[in-house]
């Protein structure tokens, strides 16, 4: 299957380890929304029975990551998306399996028309975490960039 056929989900798994170390599921990539299920598995729990805070921020680094590829891709052969920071905060006790739901934080054209001005756009996601019950368990901002090529 070539880059071209692969979804955004097969080709963070195919390229992203951490993605498939934790059997990331990528369930719905699309610009205007990403969500990413993190399955409950005990060799990611921590010390409650639950996913590890390292567990979940990667799921919703990846559910960010995605979203990005989704709104961006096409812009792909003149920048580089990069994460520049994340923050997250653990709301509720997560146990079982994890989704991550991610937005972009400013219209996709904006960016765009700031990398067609020469310039580096950031941009925030925003994503939730929850429980199977729907109870949001973490809440991240994870800011990227368009880093222009060359």
């Amino acid at each position: 299957m070539s880059a071209d056929q692969m979804s955004i989900g097969e080709m963070l798994a195919a390229t992203v380890p951490m993605a498939r170390t934790l059997n990331l599921e990528f369930l719905e990539t699309t610009p205007e929304r990403a969500v990413v299920s993190l399955p409950d598995q005990s060799e990611y729990h921590n010390h409650v029975g639950g996913p590890h805070a390292g567990a979940m921020f990667t799921l919703g680094e990846s559910a960010s990551g995605a979203i990005v590829l989704a709104a961006f891709g096409d812009q792909l052969s003149r920048a580089v998306p990069l994460a520049v920071s994340a923050e997250i905060s653990y709301k509720k006790l997560a146990m079982g399996a994890v989704t991550a739901t991610a937005t972009l934080g400013r219209p996709a054209a904006e960016v765009v028309a700031e990398l067609d001005a020469g310039e580096r756009p950031e941009f925030p996601v925003a994503v939730a975490i929850q429980r199977a019950d729907g109870a949001v368990t973490g809440e991240m901002t994870v800011v990227w960039t368009l880093r222009p090529n060359g």
